[in-house]
């Protein structure tokens, strides 16, 4: 019986360069030497380690958890939800989930969010919560706005989530971000565009799942998280990610 390799190949033709000067942001931020792997010590591979006693029960719910009593933010209700899973589709339970993301108006609750869509005050933009023992995560929120960004003169953000997933420790951490399918925005955004690969972006997108909508109330996207884990690439004789 032929046994699997102990490592993937990573595959670099899925992930962006860094350097890509349609966004100019990365001109000033993608590293001008090639990175070094650094050796983690003992404390920063071992802890924190999350439990239910950091999660109380409301934090995944964005339409109560900052609203005021009989009150709800404004926009399109929808659930986001899906499973944590390993590179070999076997679920992650237990990981620190959160979210982050502009309100129905395409504006953000941060000091240095100057666009001119108003603040909702029953809408704080952030949640939390853990996966259970399937790897499977639950959000309630508002359908986030696209907004204009200082890259070219004409250049919008599609709508899109902020996504934190934890693993054992602060240096185990994935930060991304989903966006909807269907979104015009998408195919032109500078960001998107640094993806080379079709696939890749495919992943990035949350698909309409009617099965998990409620009728009358909240329209349910699906969006999966797929982690390296135990079998990460081997770079340069040390585990990158781990």
């Amino acid at each position: 019986m032929t046994r699997p390799g102990e490592y993937y190949q990573r595959d670099r033709t899925v992930h962006p360069p860094a350097y890509t000067p349609d966004y100019k942001t990365s001109v000033a931020r993608s590293p001008r030497y090639a990175p070094i792997s650094l050796q983690n010590s003992v404390s920063e591979i071992t802890g924190p380690v999350f439990g239910h006693d950091d999660i109380d029960a409301g934090d995944n719910d964005l339409l109560s958890n900052y609203a005021k009593a009989g009150e709800s933010p404004i926009g399109e209700r929808i659930i986001l939800h899906g499973r944590v899973l390993d590179e070999n589709a076997r679920p992650v339970p237990n990981t620190l989930v959160e979210v982050w993301q502009a309100n129905a108006g395409g504006r953000y609750r941060h000091k240095k969010d100057s666009y001119l869509a108003p603040i909702d005050p029953n809408f704080g933009g952030c949640g939390r919560t853990l996966t259970d023992k399937n790897g499977y995560y639950y959000f309630r929120t508002v359908k986030p706005g696209a907004y204009p960004w200082r890259n070219q003169v004409n250049n919008w953000r599609p709508a899109h989530i902020h996504l934190s997933v934890f693993g054992s420790a602060f240096v185990q951490r994935l930060i991304t971000q989903c966006y909807f399918e269907g979104d015009p925005l998408i195919p032109i955004c500078p960001i998107v565009q640094t993806i080379p690969d079709p696939d890749a972006i495919a992943q990035l997108t949350a698909t309409l799942d009617l099965n998990a909508t409620i009728p009358l109330d909240t329209i349910a996207y699906r969006f999966d998280i797929v982690l390296r884990g135990r079998r990460s690439t081997l770079f340069e004789n040390r585990l990158e990610g781990n």
